[in-house]
């Protein structure tokens, strides 16, 4: 080691500068050499054949078309007198809630809700008494209907009129018919008046009904829509609910609505009724849903929770939209969350199918070509391909038949198998950029000076 070492400290800055120059060649080589060995070995993604329980599912969305609770609304204006019940109370339906101190506007909106409820029930009444007289006409048409049925019956049975106690004239014979013909018109039309008089007394009884409710909604005593459990009051004794109608502006299109406020929620009454959810299956996944199928359900609006359920019906009509078929699906959740809205989104997956002490391998496992199913496996270090019978699979897992034993390694993917390419025209020298001038990566020139 002297010797090289003095030798090398002898040596021109020139043969110094190639020794390096070589001595960083080699070891770029040895690793070089090294690297594509190592590169020459395909990398594998394994994973081992397990016995275990496999679940098919089928994914669908929607929305929950009946929920648990209903808000208590109020279009009443003025100041929060008292406040009947706390959250967490029991109430029934109709029961008080709130009373409120009307202002002006509040007082106005009342009396006028009031006047247009008595007038609904006034038109409620002459309805019912139409409806009366119609019934009672068509009754009396009707008997008349009968009378002239029997008329004819006895005509075509016999020779001698009752009434003359002679034989029937033509003349008589022809009226007896007409008779029918016309009883049967005007028991027709009175039926007719009687299905309007009975529409008009619905339509009266819904009139009646929406005029309650907003005279409810304007009344200076607030009251539960139904029966539940209080949550969510909030407004206190002394609150002011304000007039917020959209159509204070000075736009004449808005002016029908100025005169009304629009409803503020105070609270929320919650049942212990089961809601109901409505989820889109599409026209593949329909026919793999039974009813009585599981489900788990997570609302966009409660992050993280995972809830249950089951598919209590399904709509085989379907829908079309835009091309697209839809059956809608209905679940009823087991334990639905304390609080839930009609409309909220959801998502399910609906549970088709389960297996249990099946051996499975991962789906990317699995190669199916012509209908025919391999799966590359590792024994001893070596890759073998085999042939396998599949069967339940979902979007992880699939069942292998035969074909494969528990604990077998299989290929699930293949990392990397060759080794690393270069660009054309570039080299993975450390002297790419060149030697002793400009290389092809712009480098600049390295300037040797020699000693004497």
């Amino acid at each position: 080691m002297g010797a090289v070492k003095n030798w090398f400290v002898k040596a021109s800055l020139l043969k110094k500068v190639f020794l390096i120059i070589a001595i960083v060649a080699g070891l770029w080589g040895i690793q070089s050499f090294v690297s594509g060995q190592n590169a020459q070995k395909p990398q594998y993604q394994t994973a081992k054949a397990e016995k275990g329980t496999l679940i098919e599912s089928v994914s669908a969305s929607g929305t929950v078309s009946s929920g648990n609770s209903a808000s208590v609304k109020t279009q009443a204006t003025g100041v929060i007198d008292e406040i009947l019940v706390n959250d967490g109370d029991a109430v029934t339906a109709g029961q008080a809630l709130a009373t409120v101190k009307l202002d002006q506007s509040g007082q106005q909106a009342q009396a006028a809700a009031y006047a247009t409820y008595l007038s609904a029930i006034s038109s409620q009444k002459t309805a019912e008494q139409n409806k009366v007289a119609a019934d009672a006409s068509m009754w009396e048409t009707q008997q008349k209907v009968l009378d002239a049925q029997n008329s004819v019956n006895y005509k075509n049975s016999n020779t001698t009129n009752p009434t003359t106690n002679n034989s029937y004239t033509d003349l008589e014979k022809q009226s007896i018919d007409s008779s029918l013909v016309q009883t049967r018109k005007s028991f027709d039309a009175n039926e007719k008046k009687y299905k309007e008089a009975d529409a008009a007394v619905n339509a009266a009884n819904a009139q009646v009904t929406s005029a309650l409710l907003s005279y409810q909604q304007s009344s200076a005593t607030v009251v539960s829509p139904i029966s539940g459990k209080v949550s969510n009051i909030a407004l206190r004794e002394g609150s002011v609910l304000a007039d917020s109608s959209s159509g204070s502006g000075s736009s004449s299109d808005s002016s029908s609505s100025s005169d009304s406020s629009s409803s503020q929620t105070i609270a929320t009454i919650s049942t212990d009724g089961t809601p109901s959810l409505t989820v889109n299956l599409s026209e593949v996944d329909a026919p793999k849903v039974k009813i009585g199928n599981k489900a788990t359900i997570t609302f966009d609006a409660f992050n993280g929770k995972t809830y249950t359920g089951k598919i209590t019906s399904i709509d085989t009509t379907g829908s079309v939209t835009s091309g697209v078929t839809t059956y809608p699906a209905t679940i009823t959740l087991d334990s639905p969350p304390e609080v839930i809205y009609p409309n909220m989104s959801v998502s399910a997956s609906i549970i088709t199918n389960t297996k249990d002490d099946v051996v499975m391998v991962p789906t990317a496992a699995v190669q199916t070509q012509d209908e025919a199913s391999t799966v590359r496996i590792l024994r001893d270090g070596k890759e073998e391909v085999v042939s396998v019978e599949t069967g339940l699979s979902n979007d992880t897992q699939i069942e292998i038949v035969s074909g494969l034993n528990e604990g077998d390694t299989v290929i699930a993917g293949q990392a990397s198998g060759s080794p690393s390419k270069t660009t054309s025209g570039q080299s993975n020298s450390p002297f790419s950029g060149g030697f002793g001038g400009r290389g092809g990566g712009g480098g600049a020139p390295v300037m040797i000076r020699q000693t004497k």
